[in-house]
């Protein structure tokens, strides 16, 4: 019997995207568009499901993944990395039968099991108890399977004394713990798993690792995505890099990860981020991340700090309808992405709220941050209710340079923060 458990050849996945609507500068080009509005109205629900023909326009489709191809050994663990937007999550998605490819072939043998969007199918009016026996049901486990790993389940998520309490009342921290939690004792042959960790704290995001690290000891396939490259280089021995939709390498993951840091990435620091893909929809996108760059006390963007020199990140965002309890998240990940910290508002006892009629300006304040010299990246989560309601990974990169004489002892190596930020709400644009 062969040991190839994965085998994708040329890989095909398109979608429609849609575009801007034309506007008119005149009335009667305006009047002129609405006669003709329900012939282009008809095509438009024809071009739905066609993307050849008549009709047919380049603009208009994206191709996710294209002509990929690999194969993946039994026992094998494979990180997956590139940037935002290279494809990573949808080829996870065609190989746990979600989404199904435009072209190509995929052949797949085992109990495939996907951890994909943490904590989907909770029902927050229902006990965490109940939630695992739903949550569970949903990704495939039988009730007596469920029972036999119960007390496993609720140990592992450190949530024992809530675990009758709904929901509804639980931290999204503690929300996440639970979700992985359940996720995490599956027992398939083949796992997907998809940047789980990326808002986690340090300390569950150490015990997640562990939990991986048990699984791949047991001669499970597993495919890993993740933007923490130092994850990454603990579990997997081969990793594959992926760039708008092509398999750019598949090798050793030390050559890979060289090759994706040396190759550079996407570095936002201005207006442009609102145009960006989201690795992780929302409610609906309900609010989206319109603006993020540092700025020092006074306020002015920069982008490179005298080491232990207080350093201040702007955040905005738009939203299109009214929310409450916003949480807001931020992770500084070292050159290396190794993750050093990550805050949340929600820890501070400090939530937000969104409104259409103005952006929800953020600023988050590191008085005493001390970082070894070097270049780190931000990355970006608003969080309500434990849902992800956008989420940028290493969104920003800035610079911690060395001073002649600051009084602080220079760490030798890594990095590590000496204070809780301050979080308050801004009220004019930076």
């Amino acid at each position: 019997m062969s040991d190839i458990v994965i085998r994708v050849e040329n890989l095909s996945k398109r979608y429609r995207i849609g575009l801007k609507e034309a506007m008119h500068d005149t009335l009667a080009g305006a009047l002129a568009d609405f006669v003709r509005r329900p012939v282009k109205n008809l095509r438009r629900l024809r071009r739905l499901t066609r993307f050849q023909g008549d009709g047919y326009d380049p603009e208009d489709i994206i191709w996710a993944l294209k002509d990929m191809s690999f194969e993946v050994r039994r026992g094998e663990v494979v990180g997956i990395i590139g940037r935002n937007g290279a494809g990573k999550t949808t080829l996870l998605k065609v190989l746990s039968r979600i989404t199904h490819p435009t072209s190509g072939r995929v052949e797949i043998r085992g109990r495939v099991s996907s951890l994909l969007e943490v904590g989907t199918g909770f029902h927050p009016e229902l006990t965490g108890r109940d939630n695992i026996y739903l949550n569970g049901t949903i990704l495939g486990m039988k009730k007596a399977e469920i029972d036999r790993k119960f007390d496993d389940i609720v140990e592992f998520s450190g949530v024992e004394k809530f675990i009758d309490t709904p929901v509804k009342r639980y931290s999204s921290g503690m929300r996440v713990r639970l979700a992985f939690s359940v996720a995490a004792h599956l027992e398939p042959e083949i796992l997907l798993v998809d940047e789980v960790l990326a808002v986690g704290d340090a300390a569950f995001q150490k015990k997640c690792l562990g939990k991986m690290g048990d699984v791949a000891k047991e001669g499970r396939t597993v495919l890993f995505v993740s933007h923490n490259m130092g994850a990454i280089q603990k579990l997997c021995d081969r990793s594959i890099l992926l760039s708008d939709g092509y398999l750019v390498l598949d090798s050793d993951t030390e050559q890979v990860v060289k090759e994706y840091l040396t190759t550079g990435r996407e570095v936002v620091t201005n207006e442009s981020l609102y145009d960006l893909p989201r690795p992780c929809a929302g409610i609906g996108e309900s609010v989206r991340f319109s603006k993020c760059y540092p700025v020092d006390l006074e306020g002015k963007r920069k982008s490179v700090f005298l080491f232990g020199e207080p350093v201040s990140i702007y955040l905005e965002a738009i939203a299109k309808t009214e929310l409450h309890d916003i949480s807001v998240v931020i992770g500084i990940d070292s050159f290396r992405e190794d993750r050093i910290t990550t805050p949340r508002s929600e820890d501070s006892n400090i939530l937000f709220s969104a409104f259409p009629s103005q952006p929800l300006r953020v600023i988050v304040t590191f008085d005493n941050l001390v970082l070894v010299p070097g270049g780190y990246w931000l990355t970006i989560a608003l969080l309500s209710g434990g849902r992800t309601l956008d989420h940028l990974i290493q969104i920003v990169r800035f610079e911690i340079l060395k001073a002649a004489s600051t009084g602080l002892v220079l760490p030798s190596t890594g990095g590590y923060v000496c204070t809780v930020p301050k979080w308050e709400r801004a009220y004019q644009d930076l």
